[in-house]
């Protein structure tokens, strides 16, 4: 598991049903290509988060493949029709195996 890897997740505390809602998302990860060497010359490994996926109620509302061009810290901001209460997921994945998420519940006013 990377060292200091933290999930931030903005998504409206309610809506109204059939609403569209603007979702946030960044993580924390250096997002190490393989292609670096440490102070004494040894390759970094790569360690890049390679995939990222939000559902709401089980439903799959966006699913990304990542390559290691991606920037530090990723950002993603995409929209999401609210048709009722429920929860989202989101899922980062590592190259190494760990997987981290995040859960963030939305009323239906």
């Amino acid at each position: 598991m990377a060292k200091g890897v933290k999930p931030r997740v903005k998504v409206p505390k309610s809506a109204s049903a059939g609403d569209t809602i603007t979702i946030k998302t960044l993580i924390s990860h250096k997002m190490e290509s393989g292609q670096r060497k440490d102070g004494d010359g040894n390759p970094i490994p790569r360690s890049i988060i390679n995939r990222f996926t939000c559902e709401f109620n089980g439903q799959s509302v966006i699913d990304i493949n990542l390559d290691a061009a991606i920037s530090t810290n990723p950002y993603f901001e995409f929209e999401a029709k609210v048709p009722e209460a429920g929860e989202f997921k989101f899922t980062w994945y590592d190259d190494d195996g760990s997987v981290y998420e995040e859960i963030k519940s939305i009323a239906v006013n």
